[in-house]
């Protein structure tokens, strides 16, 4: 019988953490539990995995499902240029997340900075440091000066008060991210926006399918941008959309993303090429249909991590409100100064068992270029994102990944937990 991973993963045991069954393991799964730290990988014995394990692996939907619609691409020779799988994709987008305008992009970043134009943003624009460099560079790639403010370390989310502190009369606008999934305080950062006259979109690159106070993520501020890049819970091999239930708004990006084109060689505006391919939206049309099914494992694994890691002293692991609707698809761990290994040293070690664990977002983006050279003393008012850098570690998840390799991965940080070298 065929081992149904999601069908085990949305099954309730009584009494238990987690009711996911692990299925025999495949060749190249997880070869050994760490007991002691001669069994470290880092000590010379042999690697957790025999390939690497990483992060964002991505998930696929039904094989046969999409080979089909695939098939109908080629027959109706209709590749590009807002076909039928594209308007299709962004209803079925609409429709799940309560919006009234879905427009489709090539990639996430061109969606960011599409949005950026359309909402005639300039000047500077506030932005938290701690997030993908993406969210700066829309910005700077505009000409836009993107200003840094400071995180709440608690959500790790843009402190609301730190933006007042950062606006000039420069400032037109406010980019807030709903980091990890988790909804950014949109009420606040509203509210901040309506006083000072300034434009609020969000980058919900994490966040398709979460919840805030109820409402789906994409129902505030101007827009809202996500990324269906591969490494996402949800993808379209590479893509990403900006949502909106501003009408004027939707209209204007839907010009730009194609040249500023108003039907047959007429350009009434300046535009790029920011179209999805059809391909790509029978990608995100198949994963659509297997959403919950990839929550309901991702949900699972977040489980299992937290069973596992709950009582290592030293190690945090970000929560998820069960009172909203969230993706689980990111496991974040903060390595506090009462762990006995920094959290390099705990990377380094997951490093050498081929789990390949990073260190989301550090520097910050203010310690990249070029915003490094532009603002050298950043550092001094974002204190909570220097914080916060240095101790966060995202381990692998997803579809990839079984119950029993989290345990294994439980079991090297286990064994750190007793060193005090690796």
């Amino acid at each position: 019988m065929k081992y149904d991973r999601a069908a085990a993963a949305r099954t309730k045991v009584p009494g238990t953490l987690t009711a996911v069954p692990s299925p025999p393991r495949p060749a190249g799964r997880a070869r050994k539990v760490v007991r002691t730290a001669a069994d470290l990988a880092i000590n010379g014995a042999p690697a957790l995995f025999d390939e690497a394990t990483h992060v964002g692996r991505p998930n696929i939907g039904n094989a046969e499902r999409f080979l089909a619609r695939a098939r109908e691409i080629l027959d109706s020779r209709w590749l590009s240029n807002n076909g039928p799988m594209v308007v299709e994709f962004e209803k079925r987008v609409m429709a799940k997340l309560g919006v009234k305008h879905c427009v489709a992009m090539c990639n996430g970043t061109i969606a960011l900075e599409i949005a950026t134009r359309a909402l005639e943003l300039r000047g500077e624009v506030i932005v938290p440091s701690y997030t993908f460099v993406a969210t700066a560079h829309a910005l700077q790639w505009q000409e836009i000066t993107p200003i840094f403010a400071d995180i709440d370390p608690v959500t790790q989310n843009l402190d609301p008060d730190a933006v007042r502190r950062m606006i000039t009369p420069r400032t037109t606008g406010i980019v807030g991210v709903h980091l990890w999934g988790r909804g950014a305080p949109c009420a606040e950062l509203r509210e901040v926006a309506s006083v000072n006259n300034l434009k609020l979109m969000f980058d919900a690159s994490h966040g398709f399918g979460c919840s805030l106070g109820g409402t789906p993520l994409g129902n505030f501020g101007d827009c809202e941008v996500f990324s269906f890049h591969a490494t996402k819970f949800f993808n379209t091999f590479e893509g990403g959309a900006v949502v909106t239930n501003d009408d004027r708004l939707a209209e204007k990006m839907r010009l730009m993303r194609n040249f500023g084109f108003h039907g047959y060689d007429h350009v009434i505006y300046p535009g790029t090429n920011g179209k999805m391919t059809e391909i790509a939206a029978a990608m995100g049309l198949t994963n659509l249909e297997e959403l919950d099914d990839f929550v309901a494992i991702n949900k699972a694994n977040y489980d299992a991590y937290r069973a596992e890691i709950g009582p290592l002293r030293g190690l945090a692991m970000l929560e998820f409100d069960e009172k909203e609707r969230n993706n689980y698809q990111y496991i974040v761990l903060e390595v506090s100064p009462e762990f006995p290994l920094a959290r390099d040293k705990v990377v380094e070690a997951l490093h050498a068992e081929n789990v390949l664990a990073r260190k989301y977002f550090w520097p910050g983006c203010h310690n990249m270029e070029p915003y490094r050279s532009y603002y050298p003393h950043a550092g001094l008012v974002l204190p909570n994102t220097k914080r916060v850098a240095e101790r966060v570690v995202v381990l692998p998840t997803g579809t990839a990944m079984q119950v029993d390799d989290i345990r294994a991965i439980a079991s090297v940080l286990r064994v750190l937990a007793l060193c005090r070298t690796a």
